[in-house]
């Protein structure tokens, strides 16, 4: 069973930065695109970024790019989300999410990710 478990979540001001992880668990993680979505309150989820299995494409949401860093270990089975710049509009229950499809390209579609973490709180402060 595929369990995936995001941690690093917190409060910080605007301008700040964190490091949001996610942990796999449940098949070999190398094998498959990760993705970081977002969802604020009244809000649809939306795409943050996504990377390839091996690590060597990422695609990320125009309102994140240049400030958000999506990276992965696979040895460590975890998928990373390094945010800088942060503004009071990134506050939001981050998740992330991976396909059931191994070896598939990245994708910035919800609806192509089988499995979802619970959630992690980021809340950015003005």
């Amino acid at each position: 069973q595929v369990q995936l478990v995001e941690s690093g979540g917190g409060l910080v001001q605007a301008g700040g930065s964190l490091r949001l992880s996610c942990a796999a668990s449940g098949r070999i993680f190398s094998m498959y695109t990760m993705g970081w979505f977002r969802q604020a309150p009244g809000k649809e989820r939306e795409f943050v970024a996504a990377i390839s299995w091996s690590g060597g494409n990422t695609y990320y949401a125009d309102s994140v790019k240049g400030r958000f860093t999506i990276s992965r270990d696979n040895a460590k089975n975890t998928v990373y989300l390094q945010m800088n710049s942060l503004k009071p509009e990134d506050t939001a229950v981050y998740y992330c999410a991976a396909p059931r499809r191994a070896y598939g390209s990245i994708s910035s579609r919800g609806s192509e990710y089988d499995y979802w973490g619970q959630g992690t709180q980021v809340t950015v402060s003005s």
